[in-house]
């Protein structure tokens, strides 16, 4: 890192919201399914890329996957309806960026209801602004994700620090210009704290 950031961009899922599988997996077992079924029924490309991308709505992502799994839909949205937990470090984290002044933008691979998700959680006043691919309608690892993620929050590539937690994420937004660290679950964040200087 040659210069310090002076603004942040941070993933939600993986990063600032966790889920634990032993929720999704009660309700699939309960239903006489594999444990994990929905989630990799929904992580398929051709149906994941559509819902992240904003050319189809959250419910019909849902939908779609009930259909490729042959359940009923309401088995699915029984399954949808835990929405994670927030990592209080992780906000923690954010609240002191943001306290000292840098700006904080959410950058994620989302769909249509990140907003109501955002707000469930108390996180609608959290961020200065929210990349949300489905709603840019470009999604990372892409660069133009990046490009527009920057955009957002008013800074140069140059000027940011991406959090995320995924490999091909990190190396995308480096590609980008953005310094970027990979966070594992558990981190304290000590050294994105110090590469901001707070």
């Amino acid at each position: 890192m040659t210069t310090r950031p002076t603004a942040l961009l941070i993933d939600f899922d993986g990063v600032l919201r966790r889920h634990d599988p032993a929720i999704a997996e009660l309700v699939e077992l309960r239903h006489g399914m594999e444990p994990g079924a929905i989630l990799a029924a929904g992580l398929e490309w051709d149906r994941q890329l559509p819902a992240i991308t904003g050319q189809i709505k959250r419910d019909e992502w849902l939908e779609s996957i009930a259909e490729a799994l042959g359940v009923d839909g309401s088995v699915v949205q029984e399954w949808d309806a835990y929405k994670g937990e927030i990592v209080p470090e992780v906000l923690r984290f954010v609240k002191d960026v943001r306290a000292a002044g840098m700006k904080v933008g959410l950058a994620t691979n989302a769909m249509d209801d990140l907003g109501d998700i955002l707000a469930l959680h108390g996180l609608t006043k959290q961020f200065d602004a929210v990349a949300n691919s489905s709603e840019i309608s470009v999604h990372k690892p892409a660069p133009g994700f990046f490009r527009a993620a920057c955009a957002l929050i008013g800074a140069h590539p140059k000027q940011c620090l991406f959090i995320d937690d995924t490999d091909r994420n990190i190396r995308a937004a480096r590609a980008a210009g953005l310094s970027a660290y990979r966070y594992t679950p558990g981190d304290d964040l000590s050294y994105a704290r110090k590469a901001l200087g707070i």
